[in-house]
């Protein structure tokens, strides 16, 4: 016979905060015979050396533990793990290690005091074969990966946050007026000729027996059906968040001093902001050591950003806040049993991705980098000063600190909806306009062109001597006075000589100076004898033009003379010179070139002070803060709801008909699903062309803005866009033009909203759903019925969408209610109403619904079940970093490098 060893299981630590991740693992050793095992020897498994197996001494007052010892030989691959017998017979052995379970090769070995280990044989099982080694259940490789508590722990754990959502489902069956009637406006050739609101009452109605009323539903699949009928089911379900614990994760640096050594790690905070089509926040932290990180580590906040900025979701508000809704299938049955578990499934794949998407993105948010330093400096929020007072090396780890949050859901409630579209929702909704004046460009540093004044007459002095010229007679000495010849003008004669007249030169022909470039000579504009007896004339006739322009030439005849003696008599003469045309046209095209140079000089500051303008609107376009979402989604249910009101037309006076509404639907919590533009109705898509323009074009410069726009030019509406062609190779590899409307953007500028590619037109302080709200096609508005009112919404629905389809057999569906089999749709949506109505007006499922707030966290096997109504079915656990890093002392074998 040899002896037993037989594993008997694992135990928590009694000791509170003990190594959470360490259990007490027990052996039970049956001897052979009753001297096989004696009093005051030592026995031990060999387990090991890399198995984390705790110092017994490090938790005293544990029964288990009493007696117990560990040995470790750093030479040697195995340590040695065991007792000190203190009674004869059976004896268990047990020491503290990782939880985690494993198997491994296990020696028995004992010794008296003072002698060495002895290997001994053993069997694991009674009548087993024995040997030295044997395979037995033993704990992990390694340290133990803790990541917190077992969720059982948190029971009664109360939710720190939560968030409400739903589901919507359309119930197809009932053809209603005012969905069906926009189906025929949209089928373009194919709209049923003769269909109108009457054609949906009626026994023909309840029984698709009208003619119009048939081909249009035909044309409808069954699942295509939901977007004609007028109600559906919400189902509402709150997501909640719990605390469950913290652990340390992996290393995230790692310090070390010698012997005497001493380190200063320097924390120092900086915060930087950044708005993303959702805002966050971010935090970096530099521990020169430097690290970034998303302030915004909390999984509920981030569920709650992600669904205020989630267009896929419709928007209702529940309980006073904005809760998601998203759309599930068009159901055909009408059970809400069936309803509520088509709902959970839906719920669980959204958010339980939803929330491993935001996990995840915290997760990667984290960056630390450290770096110690051996300065001193106050610019630090944090300083931590680790001292090494040993003789040995010193390691420590740097471990982020990680928490673990655990989430539920819980089904609280089913409505009965109304459904109801509207086209381009958004039509009514002003933008808001940013104001921004551009200044003008600053002009002071050109220097504007010297303008030549244009070309003027010049008065050019010029001296005539008009020379005696005497031919015949005595008086040589020039006294004689002298008149024109009888025969001859151009001849002076003096008769006072009996016999023999005096005869002088009356007509004289001078050239005069050189004409001035660019100039013409014109006349004289005087002539100065300065006192001489003479008479002239330079304007006869005869003279024709004189000046003369082409010889540059004057003539002058004397009419009278005497020349007293001289022989000569002084003229001085002004001579008029005006400019010519080409000489005007040169000063004209000198002063034209000049304005041209200083007006191109002007207009690159204005190009540039425009292009600046336009980049530093786009930079504040794209900073710009959105509005709350609760006040966008707010004013969207308002459009949609007054649309409603006055598409209905109830009645003369329309806030009646809005209270007639209010009084059976919950218009407060009224939720509406749009759809994008790339699609609408009996529109044909074209490509761009050079004319086509975007939502909102980028303005031209504004040299001189109408006086009845005085803002006109400086503000900005919406996110520029612009026309523009680029170049394509067609087939044959020529370059064709390719026109289409981009958006702008600078190096500065963040990325552009949902929709710049579409055209959209873009509100610079909404969000994307606000964007995509103006830019829709159309919009779905759901209704949901307040409770205890559903058997009247019916009847009122019945009178507002008619009963087309209500008297038809209702096609049972696996899954319903027998009791459903064999009635009309109408029978049934009545059974429907009557049991929503019972159960959103019994007081215990609202208290069901708010249990978890009294009683807290109350942990759900498995995970998941398929949800019933009111109840928690879907659990599951994240794990977040936090900003909180701790420094762990740890060891290292020097030979393996493994840490001890």
């Amino acid at each position: 016979m040899a002896l037993v060893v037989t594993f008997t299981g694992r135990t928590p630590l009694p000791a509170p905060g003990a190594g959470t991740g360490f259990k007490i693992w027990s052996y039970r050793i049956d001897p052979s015979g009753p001297g096989e095992l004696q009093v005051g020897q030592r026995i031990a498994f060999g387990l090991p050396s890399a198995v984390d197996v705790q110092n017994p001494d490090s938790y005293p007052g544990v029964p288990q533990l009493a007696a117990t010892f560990l040995q470790r030989d750093p030479s040697s691959s195995r340590q040695y793990v065991g007792r000190l017998i203190t009674s004869p017979g059976v004896q268990t052995l047990s020491f503290v290690a990782p939880a985690a379970e494993s198997t491994c090769e296990v020696f028995l070995v004992k010794a008296s005091s003072g002698q060495a280990w002895a290997s001994l044989p053993f069997a694991t099982t009674q009548g087993g074969n024995p040997a030295h080694v044997q395979v037995l259940p033993a704990p992990v490789v390694g340290p133990p990966v803790f990541n917190g508590r077992p969720v059982p722990d948190f029971a009664g754990t109360l939710p720190y946050a939560s968030e409400v959502f739903g589901v919507y489902q359309p119930l197809a069956g009932w053809f209603g007026a005012q969905n069906t009637l926009r189906a025929q406006a949209g089928t373009g050739d194919h709209e049923p000729a003769g269909l109108s609101r009457e054609s949906f009452s009626g026994a023909a109605a309840r029984t698709l027996r009208d003619e119009n009323l048939t081909a249009l539903t035909e044309r409808f699949a069954a699942a295509a059906q939901g977007v004609l009928s007028p109600v559906g089911l919400v189902n509402l379900f709150r997501q909640y968040f719990f605390e469950f614990d913290t652990f340390l994760g992996a290393p995230a640096g790692h310090l070390w001093i010698s012997p005497g050594g001493t380190v200063e790690v320097v924390e120092t905070s900086t915060r930087r902001t950044l708005v993303e089509k959702f805002a966050e926040q971010a935090e970096e932290t530099s521990r020169k050591v430097e690290e970034s990180l998303t302030r915004q580590d909390d999984v509920a906040d981030a569920v709650k950003e992600e669904n205020a900025n989630d267009t896929k979701l419709g928007v209702s508000v529940t309980g006073g806040v904005n809760a998601p809704i998203y759309h599930a299938d068009a159901s055909a049955s009408f059970s809400t049993q069936s309803t509520v578990k088509s709902s959970s499934e839906q719920t669980h794949k959204h958010t339980r991705t939803q929330s491993a998407k935001v996990s995840s993105e915290i997760k990667r948010n984290f960056k630390t980098t450290f770096k110690t330093v051996t300065e001193t400096t106050d610019t630090s929020s944090r300083r931590y000063v680790v001292q090494n007072t040993t003789d040995q090396l010193v390691n420590y780890e740097l471990r982020r600190k990680m928490r673990k949050v655990g989430v539920q859901l819980q089904h609280i409630g089913t409505r009965l909806s109304w459904q109801v579209y509207f086209n381009s929702p958004g039509r009514d909704l002003g933008l808001g306009d940013l104001v921004d004046i551009v200044p003008a460009p600053d002009l002071t540093a050109l220097k504007p062109p010297e303008v030549l004044p244009p070309a003027a007459e010049k008065q050019v002095p010029f001296r005539l001597d008009v020379p005696f010229l005497h031919d015949a007679g005595p008086d040589d000495e020039a006294v004689e006075t002298y008149t024109p010849h009888p025969d001859n003008i151009d001849r002076g004669v003096n008769t006072s000589t009996v016999g023999n007249d005096d005869t002088i030169q009356f007509f004289f022909e001078f050239p005069l100076p050189p004409i001035p470039a660019g100039y013409a000579l014109t006349k004289i504009a005087s002539i100065d004898v300065h006192g001489a007896q003479v008479q002239f004339t330079i304007t006869a006739p005869d003279m024709g033009t004189n000046p003369d322009p082409v010889k540059n030439t004057l003539k002058v005849r004397l009419t009278y003379a005497n020349f007293q003696g001289k022989k000569s008599m002084p003229f001085d003469i002004v001579i008029i010179y005006t400019p010519t045309d080409e000489a005007q046209e040169a000063i004209d095209q000198i002063n034209a070139d000049a304005a041209a140079a200083y007006n191109e000089q002007v207009a690159q500051l204005q190009r540039a002070a425009y292009g600046n303008a336009v980049r530093n609107r786009l930079k504040l376009v794209s900073s710009m803060r959105s509005r709350p979402p609760e006040d966008l989604r707010s004013e969207e249910r308002q459009t949609v709801f007054g649309k409603l009101v006055h598409r209905l037309g109830l009645g003369e006076d329309p806030h009646l008909g809005s209270e007639l509404i209010r009084q059976i639907f919950d218009v407060d919590e009224m939720l509406y699903f749009v759809a994008p533009d790339f699609w609408r109705p009996s529109t044909t898509v074209t490509h761009p062309t050079e004319s086509s323009l975007g939502r909102y074009p980028v303005p031209a410069p504004i040299s001189a803005p109408d006086a009845s726009k005085p803002l006109a030019g400086a503000t900005v509406a919406g996110w520029y866009s612009h026309t523009d062609m680029t170049n394509a190779l067609d087939p044959q590899g020529q370059a064709t033009p390719e026109w289409r409307v981009n958006y702008l953007i600078t190096e500065e500028t963040r990325p552009a909203p949902l929709g710049s590619s579409l055209g959209w037109l873009i509100q610079i302080d909404g969000d994307e759903r606000r964007n995509e709200f103006l830019n829709a096609a159309w919009a779905k508005a759901v209704l949901p019925v307040r409770p205890g009112h559903e058997l009247a919404a019916l009847d009122w629905l019945a009178d507002v969408e008619g009963e087309a389809a209500l008297g038809l057999t209702y096609p049972f569906q696996p899954g319903d209610p027998p009791e459903y089999e064999g009635l009309t749709v109408e029978e049934v949506l009545r059974k429907v109403a009557e049991k929503l109505q019972e159960s959103n007006t019994d007081v215990e499922n609202l208290l069901a619904t708010e249990e978890v707030y009294e009683t807290g966290f109350d942990p759900l096997a498995g995970g998941f079940r398929p949800a019933e109504p009111y109840q928690v079915f879907d659990q599951w656990v994240e794990i977040l970093p936090t900003d909180q890093v701790a420094a762990v002392q740890v060891r290292y074998d020097p030979k393996t490098g493994q840490q001890l």
